[in-house]
């Protein structure tokens, strides 16, 4: 198995982590998934990958219909919107991988084309963008992805992994990729929404032991739902130097922008699957209503 024929959906602060290397490595065989004034945008303007301006093939989903490869990437609010794109998109060959963050999205695309068409995986990379300027960490752990079924590298991932290495875009295969998952799940609920409700940076978990007594709480509510659900992982304190101290995480990069978040992702998903087997989860709500008093704040409903 190669992927020979590549579409991306998504082509934000996440998508541009792929879009370069792929390019350069597929050239017309690989597409960004694009129509109307977005398309226009992106032919016109473009991209400005780490101070680089990058033009990417633009194409419709039915120009790219039979893709090898179908890579998301989008942000979890236009998740939804493009699923009619890429049930059209898939055919009986077709791999899609999800490179959102969060645990819930693999379950999604199972149950619209079959969970057979799946890679899970997640992201590791801090990223930012103002306009169409995206900047991300050239150090960053990048696509971690696995078949969830099994620990062996399968030929789907085995093709990936080529691809990604002659691309030069950072990966690494998980034989447990949904512990992994659910991992950098309780990380991101308990990194991203306390700073975010703070307005604080990344230093202030280490710096004060009340910011630490927010972020443990809504860890280990994430870990008590993960055992519900027979997965366990682990505690992770943070410490200086994890990253650079003034750093401020996706849904906090949000707020100051203006755009609505992804709490529904993180807070939404975990109280979700805590209701569903009977766990309270308190703290984790309680960020949830917080986040979404800020977004009403942004969006002018209130003063």
């Amino acid at each position: 198995m190669e992927f020979r024929t590549v579409a991306l959906i998504g082509a934000g602060a996440v998508g541009a982590f792929f879009i370069r290397g792929l390019r350069d490595t597929l050239g017309d065989n690989f597409c960004v998934i694009a129509e109307g004034e977005r398309a226009l945008r992106l032919r016109e303007k473009g991209l400005v990958i780490n101070g680089e301006k990058v033009f990417p093939n633009v194409c419709t989903p039915e120009e790219a219909t039979g893709a090898d490869l179908i890579l998301i990437t989008t942000k979890y609010n236009g998740f939804r919107q493009i699923l009619d794109s890429v049930k059209l998109m898939t055919a009986p060959h077709t791999v899609v991988v999800s490179a959102l963050n969060g645990i819930d999205s693999e379950e999604t695309l199972a149950e619209l084309i079959g969970e057979e068409h799946l890679l899970n995986a997640f992201m590791f990379v801090q990223s930012t963008r103002v306009g169409n300027a995206i900047d991300y960490n050239l150090d960053a752990k990048g696509l971690i992805f696995g078949d969830k079924n099994t620990p062996e590298m399968t030929p789907p991932a085995e093709a990936l992994d080529r691809l990604l290495t002659k691309a030069g875009i950072a990966h690494r295969f998980s034989s447990d990729i949904y512990t992994e998952q659910w991992q950098k799940f309780a990380l991101n609920i308990s990194n991203n929404l306390p700073q975010a409700i703070l307005n604080v940076g990344f230093e202030a978990y280490v710096d004060s032991p009340h910011v630490r007594f927010i972020h443990d709480q809504l860890f280990g509510e994430a870990i008590r739902v993960a055992a519900a659900y027979g997965v366990t992982i682990e505690y992770e304190e943070n410490k200086h130097g994890r990253v650079k101290p003034d750093a401020r995480f996706s849904t906090l990069q949000d707020i100051d922008a203006g755009r609505p978040t992804e709490i529904d992702m993180f807070a939404g998903a975990l109280m979700r699957k805590a209701e569903a087997v009977g766990i309270e989860v308190p703290y984790t709500t309680f960020a949830y209503h917080a986040i979404r008093v800020l977004e009403e704040k942004a969006e002018g409903k209130i003063s």
